[in-house]
């Protein structure tokens, strides 16, 4: 396998033909910032280790640069980015339809990358690109539509306007709704890491299999809220943004979680 930074730098140079997959580039570095500040002692020396002095969110976005890779390198981890699950009646029933799932996918693969992590065996070279790309993906479980329906991909197949521009409802969700509220993702941060330590014990309570349903019933009521067609505009920011920002700030206190948990 190359080393790490050889491959960042062969995406560096593809980057042009870079699209949005997941809360584009602002959403994950606020969820990265946010894990940061909720990181134990502990998590933080273990993972400075492994990844020297850069920030999470230095990192938080490489495995979505990786899409630009035309060398093959990446191609299975496509689909590791998301777990699509046609509406479920309770949770039990998406539980088990979750966990019947075939294949490698969001779910799976975030178990799959906590193993190797936890794993002392693992070579270090492998440890910390599954970290990266743990921190990217735990992001991606809060993107709701990142839990959304096959038939038409997660949303990316239902056309819509935003402000009078052609787009579709996934990329919406990705990073026009995050973009458009103007923010460094640092100022993002700091706005939305307000809660109490109560609150972030509740946000950071339950398994991973609750925090995807808890995405999946939000990517219903967009499903629900978003048809066909739709022009979107201030009346859509206005119904979704605590939804989208609630949404950021479960990311970065749950990949914590994760983190803290892990080392």
């Amino acid at each position: 396998m190359k080393s790490i930074y050889s491959k960042i730098s062969l995406v560096l140079c593809i980057t042009s033909s870079l699209y949005s997959y997941a809360w584009g580039l602002t959403g994950h570095r606020i969820i990265a910032e946010i894990a940061e500040n909720h990181l134990s002692g502990k998590a933080k020396r273990e993972i400075r280790k492994m990844m020297g002095q850069e920030r999470l969110a230095y990192w938080a976005n490489w495995p979505d640069f990786i899409k630009s890779d035309t060398t093959g390198t990446w191609k299975q981890a496509s689909a590791w980015h998301y777990v699509n699950i046609d509406p479920q009646t309770d949770f039990k029933a998406f539980e088990q339809n979750l966990k019947a799932q075939a294949g490698p996918n969001l779910y799976s693969q975030i178990k799959t990358l906590s193993a190797q992590i936890k794993d002392e065996k693992t070579a270090e070279k492998d440890r910390k690109i599954a970290l990266i790309f743990l921190i990217h993906m735990v992001g991606d479980l809060t993107q709701p539509l990142h839990t959304g329906r096959s038939e038409d991909l997660g949303g990316n197949k239902i056309n819509v306007t935003y402000f009078g521009d052609k787009t579709n409802l996934h990329s919406v969700w990705d990073g026009k709704l995050v973009d458009s509220q103007k923010y460094s993702y640092t100022e993002y941060a700091k706005l939305l890491d307000i809660k109490s330590k109560e609150e972030v014990a509740q946000i950071q309570s339950g398994t991973l299999e609750n925090w995807l349903y808890d995405s999946h019933l939000i990517a219903n009521k967009i499903y629900a809220q978003t048809p066909e067609g739709s022009k979107l505009s201030y009346e859509y920011q206005y119904k979704f943004n605590d939804t989208m920002e609630r949404q950021l700030l479960y990311g970065g206190l749950r990949l914590a979680k994760v983190l803290n948990d892990l080392f």
